[in-house]
């Protein structure tokens, strides 16, 4: 198995590309389940996840075709097809690697009447249940059933005749699935407290560009009218906004200065408060994002929330950043239950981490110290690769298959701006 071996200590400054979001693509690439004509993804990243993704939709008659990127691209073009689909059933040995497939179920829902889908699997951070995707997809007229460890949805025979559907609490997943749904009912299907992540918007925009009927975008209440069918389009993925953070928190830990190309403001604004009062400066160009952290680190006092406040996915991140600031900062996760596995690897690098519940003291050291240590899971991996960025001595990170489902050549973007980084097999 590969590790990441870093030798610390070096500040980083330069151009660093970001790629295609991958939350974002894997909720585009279901969307070609909803027509039989060409869906072709601009900007898409090279990750595990998404080539997983590719490799559910071929088992359900979905055509893929790669490019390589195009100039105004970082990402790969990707062309799918699903002519006729052949299979409607999701198999547990590909959802237990992802969580993401269960967003093939409100897609083969709409367009086959129909879909079997293994219960899902992905990073072990906590209690994730998909029971608001059921309900929201029930509300819309589906019959649902769960057995062996699959859910089994199905639509009336004329199709999803519609309905309205209030989530208790805002889910990102469900509200995507819900969406997919909703856009081939007979009527129309309205979502209330619905996720308003820039990642929705995006799976919208695709969703028009096919010819669907969404109400509301970017706000919590979204009105959806069934279309008979939709078409192909050609759509370019959003630049990813937690690689951006992530980036732009290795040039703070590291007191480093970065463009981060393609990045905008606008998709990730708490993050950039964040940063900005922790004593980052940051302002957009006709490039992207500049981030300059020469001036040194301000504790802060963060809270997890759903868009548009400061994104779970970021939390990891920010505490490693943090452990080099000037005092201590307090975070709270809100969003899952058990997203402190980083915290015992960064204590071995010498931070100073106390956890009580879901709230986390971080008192900031003049230096952490480079120590072999395991990830958890996606965003846990980030973190003690900034960690190993700014400690004396040499890090290795094992586990990396975590970084490969969210990181695209992670170790090459860090070399090419100074960091001293490579990948090592066994």
């Amino acid at each position: 198995m590969d590790k990441i071996v870093i030798n610390g200590g070096k500040t980083l400054s330069g151009d660093l590309p970001i790629s295609g979001a991958k939350n974002s693509a894997l909720t585009l690439l279901p969307c070609a389940l909803l027509t039989d004509e060409p869906v072709t993804l601009r900007n898409l990243p090279r990750l595990a996840d998404v080539d997983s993704f590719g490799h559910l939709l071929n088992q359900m008659g979905v055509s893929t075709t790669i490019e390589g990127a195009r100039p105004e691209d970082f990402g790969r073009v990707m062309t799918l097809r699903a002519g006729r689909i052949t299979a409607t059933v999701a198999p547990y040995d590909i959802v237990r690697k992802m969580r993401a497939s269960i967003l093939v179920l409100g897609p083969l829902l709409a367009r086959a009447g129909e879909a079997t889908v293994s219960l899902p699997g992905g990073c072990a951070i906590g209690n994730r249940p998909i029971d608001l995707h059921l309900k929201a997809l029930e509300a819309f007229g589906a019959e649902i059933e769960i057995a062996s460890g699959y859910v089994r949805a199905s639509a009336p025979k004329s199709g999803l005749p519609g309905g309205e559907y209030t989530f208790p609490v805002v889910s990102v997943g469900a509200t995507e699935n819900a969406i997919m749904g909703a856009v081939l009912a007979n009527g129309q299907c309205i979502l209330n407290n619905a996720a308003r992540e820039p990642e929705i918007v995006d799976l919208c925009k695709l969703l028009i560009a096919m010819g669907s009927d969404i109400e509301g975008i970017g706000t919590s209440k979204l009105v959806i009218t069934g279309k008979d069918r939709l078409h192909g389009a050609t759509y370019r993925v959003m630049a990813d906004r937690i690689e951006a953070g992530s980036y732009a928190c290795a040039a703070a830990i590291t007191g480093g200065t970065l463009n981060l190309l393609g990045a905008k403001i606008s998709e990730m604004e708490a993050t950039v408060a964040a940063l900005r009062e922790a004593g980052v400066l940051i302002e957009e160009n006709a490039k992207g994002v500049h981030v300059n952290a020469s001036q040194g680190l301000k504790p802060l006092t963060l809270s997890t929330a759903p868009f548009p406040g400061f994104a779970t996915d970021m939390q990891a991140q920010f505490m490693a950043m943090l452990c080099r600031a000037d005092g201590a900062s307090v975070l709270t996760e809100t969003i899952f239950e058990n997203r402190y596995m980083h915290v015992p690897e960064l204590s071995r690098m010498g931070a100073d981490i106390e956890v009580k519940g879901r709230t986390a003291v971080v008192r900031g050291i003049s230096d952490l110290t480079g120590a072999p240590v395991m990830a958890t899971d996606l965003r846990a991996s980030m973190s003690l690769i900034l960690a190993g960025l700014a400690a004396k001595g040499t890090t290795e990170v094992n586990r990396v298959y975590h970084l490969d489902r969210g990181y695209e050549r992670l170790e090459e973007k860090l070399q090419a701006v100074g960091a001293n980084i490579e990948r090592v097999g066994d």
